[in-house]
């Protein structure tokens, strides 16, 4: 004998008993930035990513051929860290630096390491990425940030 069930009526168990319903997440969105040839190591590339119901600007970064995503705001004031567009790193490529507090930050970390007071020890706003067969893909980051 088969077991009929309603459309949309609850699945049950083996003994009639009602199993409980999961939520899913949806699934989240991720947004293709470049492939993985379009970035030299040193090299950076901006982009805008909706981030709590606004556009935010952020960057993409190839650090010793890994990459790696920061939402384009100082942590000292929340002003943007390319002064000269496009312009992140510094020291020959070792560093990240906000061209207006000549802040320093860690590529692979976003960890401010030199800058103005009270800055040191903060961390850039990592966006999360993905790398699949070539092609880098962000998604908006789940967790919350202060602008300042």
């Amino acid at each position: 004998m088969t077991r009929q069930h309603r459309r949309g009526a609850p699945a049950s168990n083996a003994r009639g008993k009602q199993e409980p319903k999961t939520k899913r997440k949806p699934p989240r969105i991720r947004y293709k930035l470049a492939l993985t040839s379009e970035l030299q190591s040193g090299e950076s590339k901006k982009f805008l990513l909706p981030i709590r119901g606004a556009d935010e600007e952020c960057f993409l970064i190839n650090y010793d051929g890994r990459f790696y995503a920061y939402v384009n705001r100082c942590r000292h004031i929340p002003i943007a860290m390319d002064w000269v567009d496009n312009q992140f790193f510094a020291e020959q490529g070792r560093y990240l630096m906000c061209q207006t507090h000549n802040a320093y930050y860690e590529p692979d970390s976003g960890e401010c390491i030199a800058g103005p007071p009270g800055t040191c020890g903060k961390l850039l706003y990592r966006v999360p990425l993905e790398v699949l067969d070539g092609v880098v893909y962000a998604t908006p980051p789940e967790e919350q940030f202060e602008d300042g």
